[in-house]
């Protein structure tokens, strides 16, 4: 089964930028769509964004839409999630996640249906 590892996070200053990156190991990402979530403590996981395979198209919340970009390099076995103009309220824990189908339809279920997660890592966005 294939194993996610994230890397990246950090902590920023409001407006600055960040990129993690979802690297997959045992199996190959290029099959899959892949998504990133992200949770704050005390509040639910939620979707971020996400990436099918094949025609690379993506979908993102509302509130990251002009800000994140995701992008995958199946190469490299790895997706990306790029984040510009970072606020506050970024700040949470990101996870990436395959979806064992091609496509995603959103970002969230039923568009998209995380079955195996990274181990998570924490972003931080404060001045």
């Amino acid at each position: 089964q294939v194993q996610l590892v994230e890397s990246g996070g950090g902590t920023v200053q409001p407006g600055g930028s960040l990129r993690l990156s979802c690297a997959g190991s045992g199996g190959t990402l290029a099959s899959y769509a892949i998504g990133w979530f992200r949770q704050a403590p005390g509040k639910e996981r939620e979707g971020v964004s996400c990436i099918s395979r094949d025609d690379y198209s993506t979908h993102y919340r509302n509130s990251v839409k002009g800000r994140f970009t995701i992008s995958r390099d199946d190469a490299a076995n790895t997706v990306y999630l790029q984040m510009d103009n970072l606020k506050p309220e970024d700040s949470a824990t990101y996870y990436c996640s395959i979806d064992l189908v091609y496509y995603c339809s959103g970002y969230s279920p039923p568009g998209f249906s995380p079955s195996v997660w990274g181990q998570g890592i924490q972003v931080t966005v404060s001045s």
